[in-house]
């Protein structure tokens, strides 16, 4: 089962993050052979962190849970928030098999959040761009909430029209980039 995971940061968190750096990493090595992508989530100005991104495959939904909610930074309180949901990877790939590789472009991430008929469960025709694609869905994954796509792009605007944009009731894109070890 793929599970998409997003943890927010909490504003002033970023020292407390950078003390954890080392068992953030030791902890996300354990899942190495699971992610699917992975990778810090960023202000407009490209450098204040907001957030990580953590798309897996894991054996069921207490797995998920036990990863988002055991990480280093969750439990020291460094993040205000998780959005954890089922996922499906339409692309069948992980962000190491993404051929523009992790260094070039600008990357993002697109959060389409909604409800009712599903949208977008599709890829767009013309997906070189995408390094990840799929449907968040409810934990018995029998409802549609939206979809998360990670995508290089000349800018956020450029990024976010990889969503039907009037599908969704928001839609937020975020800069990312490739994570784990430096």
């Amino acid at each position: 089962m793929e599970f998409f995971c997003y943890h927010r940061d909490r504003p002033g968190s970023l020292p407390l993050r950078q003390e954890l750096r080392e068992r953030h990493w030791t902890y996300m090595d354990q899942y190495a052979a699971e992610m699917i992508a992975r990778g810090p989530t960023f202000a407009s100005d490209g450098e204040t962190l907001t957030g990580s991104v953590h798309v897996l495959d894991l054996p069921d939904p207490a797995a998920a849970r036990a990863f988002a909610f055991d990480e280093p930074n969750y439990q020291a309180g460094a993040y205000r928030d998780v959005m954890l949901r089922r996922w499906r990877n339409v692309l069948g790939r992980t962000m190491g098999d993404f051929p523009g590789g992790p260094a070039t472009g600008n990357r993002y991430l697109v959060l389409g959040l909604g409800s009712g008929p599903a949208a977008d469960l599709a890829p767009p025709p013309d997906s070189d761009d995408l390094i990840a694609y799929g449907p968040l869905l409810s934990d018995d994954a029998s409802a549609w909430l939206g979809t998360a796509a990670l995508v290089r792009a000349p800018d956020g605007e450029t990024a976010r029209r990889v969503l039907t944009r009037e599908r969704y009731a928001d839609v937020e894109v975020h800069a990312w980039e490739f994570g784990g070890r430096r």
